[in-house]
């Protein structure tokens, strides 16, 4: 919203120049280093100002090149980017050569040099060495899920329900299946049926006829393909031709018509009149079954894959007085299948996401044996899931062994077992109070390349392991954040790198512990990079439970500021929960961490805490808010103003807090049920009823609101609103899909009804969730900045 500016047409130059100065919070010291201004305005001009993070990290293969895909700050969309293994600058590749480079997303032959993947609908392949491309299907229907097939020669994929192969070398493409929705055929009366049997049975040409009929479909039968037929709202999303050729793995979608969706207005649109968007639905509501079934295209016989009984209609929590026994379904994943053919592994996971099963699944009857079961009071937790790109589990080079990520013990580590015994034990290659973030294996098969905490929570690092365990070879050494793509040689690592103080670049590293690494791009203008940023300190403090809470702490003495007399300070809430913000490199709150700049220079200390539920500390951790959501996480943000006061002598009455999303909503929290220890808040679009909120993040923490009423109840701030005390901004997107902006209308008449007065409201009518319009960021925070400043600061 602009209100500001349109009620401050009217003032005179000087007076609108000292108030913009006071909005936009023009620092206590004088800035060096540069032409940068630290101010609102200026920092939330976002990717305009710090560029956009490479991603997309992809080799040729010969390992002579590295793609990637980077957006700088002048730039109007990505473009794709080549660098050679030896450095040197980054070349940007026009439109045509873009067309035949590595694919993002690719499907790898066993020799990494050509690459299967979506365009438009159609299928592509790319050889990556010769830089060519070849265009497997070009039709008006939407082609998807590209596979190599018959050892690397064909390529299958699916449409419309269906599975589809062509031969490379040049053959016809071929239609596999023949899956179809289910016909309603009419029914005949019983007057019917009479007339048609006497018929028969008074002229000779109608019988003849009826036995040629009979006849020719019993021929077409014959040369039909196998047949599946889809229930009513089913679908087939997915299709796998096994290695033997002779069976089909078939991955159905049921979606419910049960399910009610909430519409999203949309009032600032093109035509000029309010325009619907259509949104999720709410937690609890029905939602989409997705089961595996397996066709035999010799006989055409399809059966269902399933778990044994006990397994696959097993009760949700223990029933208490606040919660109710439910029965639960399973979603399926496709399998992975072993190169032989012999072995075909899914991924298996309970609807209320408290059990994980791998499971051999039998393509002749359906059976499946568990081989891996993964239960959690709270919620399982995994990284990534089934797929060629970032499974959560696959085969080792003996195609009989499986690796698996897994939290077993507490900590996401690295897991391998032998899928072809009849009762497999797992094997645990990696522990310790430390997570596995990312793995890959090597070229050659020999060794696991890692990415992890090992070094310390705030830090990435890459790591090489012998793919039966053992010791780990730290190869990275820069402090902070690396993620890094394997050339296809193994020679040569592509990294995205970042520090506390520098934005993500590329860089090139030769394969060897503690290699030095070339930097390739930089990313922010020369405007940013004149600016000398802090670097944040790392800190703990120890909250009321006994437990120890890392955090980023901002202070006026690192900007070479004074502090303020009033003594103020100011804790931001990071959003998603399950996410880290206190670390050592470049945060995805980027715009925060440069108005934690501007707050210290005028004098402000800053707390940034990674609260219990946030990433990267271990099941425990992040399984602490389960059935409350704003009770221990809340507590610990509670115990950082404490540590403010006590440790870094700020005055205990001016302390704000401020946070998006579930930031926004842990700021409501701490408003409404610990009204003293904050004086302002800054809720930015918050969740205030989380039985509104969307299926799949919300029912991992909650459960569902009819079988956990209590659970929703003790953790919705709407419930919680008498309590407000002190200053309340709330700002939110109007086209939010995500926290819709209905749950700002609700409390807002909530707040209404209880009378309370020391709240505002701002509406930002083009925003989605995360805001794209710079001028939005730069108003809100504007506002946020001047609720610090009028409720935590000395009158002057």
């Amino acid at each position: 919203m602009r209100i500001f500016s349109r009620a401050a047409a009217g003032l005179s130059a000087v007076a609108l120049t000292a108030v913009t100065a006071h909005l936009a919070g023009a620092p206590l010291r004088k800035e060096v280093g540069g032409p940068f201004s630290l101010t609102v305005d200026s920092i939330m001009r976002g990717p305009k100002l710090v560029g956009y993070p490479p991603t997309a990290l992809r080799w040729s293969g010969d390992s002579s090149r590295l793609y990637f895909e980077w957006r700088r700050p002048e730039d109007e969309e990505a473009s794709t980017w080549v660098v050679g293994r030896d450095g040197g600058p980054p070349r940007k590749l026009p439109d045509e050569e873009r067309r035949s480079a590595p694919p993002v997303n690719g499907v790898w032959d066993k020799a990494h040099r050509r690459g299967l993947f979506v365009d438009h609908g159609d299928i592509v392949l790319i050889d990556s060495v010769a830089g060519t491309r070849r265009q497997i299907t070009r039709t008006t229907g939407d082609e998807a899920n590209p596979r190599w097939a018959r050892h690397e020669t064909a390529v299958t994929f699916t449409r419309d329900n269906n599975l589809f192969i062509v031969p490379l070398d040049g053959g016809e493409l071929a239609q596999l299946t023949d899956i179809q929705p289910r016909k309603r055929d009419p029914r005949d009366t019983d007057s019917q049926k009479f007339i048609k049997a006497e018929e028969q049975q008074l002229i000779e040409h109608t019988r003849v006829e009826a036995e040629k009929k009979k006849k020719a479909e019993e021929k077409d039968k014959a040369r039909a393909l196998p047949k599946f037929e889809l229930a009513d709202r089913q679908s087939a999303t997915d299709l796998q031709l096994a290695p033997d050729g002779r069976h089909v793995f078939i991955l159905v979608l049921e979606r419910s018509d049960a399910a009610k969706r909430p519409n999203v207005p949309n009032y600032v649109t093109e035509s000029s009149y309010t325009e619907d968007i259509p949104a999720r639905t709410f937690v609890g509501d029905a939602q989409d079954r997705r089961t595996l079934s397996v066709m035999n295209l010799d006989t055409g016989k399809t059966v269902s894959a399933a778990l044994s009984a006990d397994l696959d209609r097993t009760k949700d929590t223990k029933e208490t007085k606040d919660t109710k026994e439910t029965e639960r379904g399973l979603r399926w994943g496709m399998p992975q299948i072993s190169e032989d053919g012999l072995l075909a592994v899914a991924h298996v996971r309970a609807d209320d996401n408290k059990d994980r099963w791998l499971a051999a699944v039998d393509p002749e009857s359906g059976k499946t044996r568990v081989l891996d079961t993964l239960h959690d009071e709270a919620w399982v937790r995994e990284i990534g899931g089934p797929g060629p790109n970032d499974p959560s589990f696959g085969w080792l080079p003996d195609q009989k062994h499986l690796w698996f990520l897994s939290e077993r013990d507490g900590w996401m580590h690295l897991y391998s077992l032998d899928a072809s015994a009849d009762q497999p034990s797992a094997r645990q290659l990696t522990r310790g109070k430390w997570e596995i973030e990312a793995l890959a294996l090597s070229a050659d098969g020999k060794k696991f390349f890692i990415t992890s905490t090992e070094v310390h929570p705030g830090e990435r690092h890459i790591y090489s392991m012998p793919i039966d365990g053992g010791e780990r070879t730290r190869l990275t050494s820069m402090t902070g954040g690396s993620a890094g793509e394997a050339s296809p040689d193994d020679s040569t690592f592509g990294i995205i790198y970042s520090s506390s103080t520098r934005p993500h670049e590329v860089y090139l590293m030769p394969n060897s512990p503690g290699a030095a690494a070339t930097r390739v791009t930089t990313t922010p203008t020369e405007e940013w990079r004149s600016f000398k940023w802090v670097e944040p300190q790392l800190i703990t403090y120890r909250t009321r439970d006994g437990v120890d809470v890392y955090a980023r702490l901002f202070t006026p003495e690192m900007m070479g500021a004074r502090r303020d007399p009033a003594a103020p300070a100011v804790v931001f809430v990071h959003g998603a929960g399950y996410a880290q913000n206190a670390h050592k490199y470049w945060p995805s709150y980027y715009r925060e961490y440069m108005f934690h700049n501007l707050l210290a220079s005028r004098g402000y200390v800053v707390l940034d805490p990674d609260y219990r539920a946030s990433s990267g500390y271990g099941r425990d951790w992040r399984t602490a808010i389960y059935r409350h959501m704003g009770g221990k996480d809340l507590e610990d943000v509670v115990d950082g103003a404490k540590y403010l006061a006590e440790k870094q002598k700020v005055n205990p009455k001016r302390i704000g807090v401020y946070g998006g999303s579930y930031g926004g909503f842990i700021t409501l929290m701490a408003m409404f049920t610990t009204p003293d220890t904050f004086a302002a808040g800054a809720a930015l679009r918050p969740v205030t009823d989380w039985s509104h909120y969307n299926h799949g993040y919300t029912s991992n923490i909650l459960n569902q609101p009819p079988a956990d009423a209590e659970a929703y109840r003790k953790s919705s701030p709407i419930y919680f609103a008498a309590g407000l005390k002190g200053a309340l901004l709330i700002c939110h997107g109007m086209v939010d899909t995500n926290v819709l902006f209905q749950d700002t209308v609700r409390l807002v008449q909530r707040l209404i009804e209880l009378r309370k007065e020391n709240w505002s409201v701002a509406m930002f009518p083009v925003e989605n969730h995360g805001f794209e319009e710079a001028t939005s960021w730069a108003d809100e925070y504007k506002r946020i900045l001047k609720l610090f400043e009028d409720n935590l600061r000395v009158a002057r």
